[in-house]
């Protein structure tokens, strides 16, 4: 066995284990080749000969319950990659003012209508907890959210938990959303012009987008989302695909969307592929089930976790808009980094007890 993934959908109680042979792992170079296809996908933010879309095409698929998936530990556990990740000098506030500074001033000079900056921060590995252990945290902790652990030998190992839907359906109904804008959970929230601005445009961009592809399209929103400690404005696509088979096509025009990238959408993939000061890998890619049993579940890999051999490599983003300043975007980025930090925390709280 070369290759696993265990997932768990948003406000299910179950989780889904799948597992394969070596030989059956697809590598494809873009996501348009997914279309007519079947298996776990892990894409990342952009497919390239080193880093291609990888399709798990399993033998085993069990529905667990949290408790009954350690049943599978030892088998699952030798199978975890955990590549050496090299040490990146540039994950600190002034590294992070730079990297703003760039992004912001091609905003201001009118190049860009959007621009998302990425971080990673790493933390040390506790040797003691596995994956599987963090996994089952992570879908305890975050109910409404889609947490998926992947690891394959060209991948690694990489746990999510995001509340961003790429594609999701079945048969001719569909689904996407427009998930854009962040603030610190609060009943009543007062959302700010620029966060609004941010949401409309990546809900435009996947209007003109739907309508290459699909019939019957209806948009509901923006509202309020919550995503553990934070909330998002949110709108919902549901539509008709009447050719299925288009799947591949939708998914290459889609990914990635604005709420990753930016505006103008290549342009902004190749400023971000050539400024970030490291490379996101399967970060604000994708991840889930394609036409297994029928359903497709995809979710963009937001609140990433990526497992190193002495280290846990973490990153988040946020979309930069020219009136955009700098301090809150530091402070955003944080907020979404605390998604797999408490992970980390607990984790080390409960080893210091035995």
């Amino acid at each position: 066995m070369s290759g696993f993934a265990v997932f768990r959908l948003p406000n299910e109680t179950r989780c889904t284990l799948m597992m394969q042979p070596s030989d059956s792992l697809l590598e494809l170079p873009s996501c348009a080749e997914l279309g007519g296809r079947s298996g776990f996908v892990m894409a990342p933010f952009v497919p390239t000969p080193d880093e291609p879309v990888l399709l798990l095409q399993p033998d085993v698929v069990e529905s667990c319950s949290l408790e009954s998936l350690k049943e599978w530990d030892n088998e699952l556990l030798p199978m975890v990659h955990y590549p050496t990740l090299a040490v990146s000098q540039h994950r600190d506030r002034a590294d992070y003012h730079i990297d703003f500074s760039n992004f912001h001033a091609q905003l201001v000079a009118g190049d860009y209508q959007k621009l998302v900056l990425s971080r990673m921060v790493d933390a040390s590995r506790i040797d003691s907890v596995s994956p599987l252990d963090l996994f089952r945290d992570a879908c305890e902790r975050y109910p409404r959210m889609f947490v998926g652990l992947f690891s394959t030998p060209q991948s690694g190992a990489w746990l999510t938990a995001t509340p961003e839907v790429l594609l999701s359906g079945s048969g001719r109904q569909w689904l996407t959303i427009a998930l854009a804008g962040t603030m610190p959970y609060e009943p009543r929230p007062q959302w700010s012009p620029k966060n609004i601005a941010e949401q409309r445009f990546v809900a435009s961009y996947l209007m003109e987008t739907l309508e290459q592809f699909a019939t019957d399209i209806d948009e509901t929103g923006p509202y309020t989302a919550r995503a553990a400690h934070l909330i998002h404005l949110r709108s919902d696509f549901r539509f008709t695909l009447d050719r299925p088979h288009v799947v591949g096509d939708l998914l290459q025009a889609l990914h990635p969307t604005p709420a990753v990238s930016g505006l103008p959408k290549r342009s902004a993939i190749d400023f971000i592929l050539h400024n970030e000061q490291h490379r996101r890998h399967y970060y604000s890619g994708f991840c889930g089930p394609l036409s297994v049993q029928g359903q497709t579940h995809l979710f963009v890999s937001l609140r990433c976790m990526q497992f190193g051999a002495d280290r846990y490599r973490l990153y988040a983003g946020g979309g930069l808009l020219p009136d955009s300043r700098e301090e809150q975007e530091w402070q955003e980025t944080e907020t979404k980094l605390d998604t797999m930090r408490n992970l980390i925390c607990t984790a080390t709280k409960k080893t210091s007890t035995y």
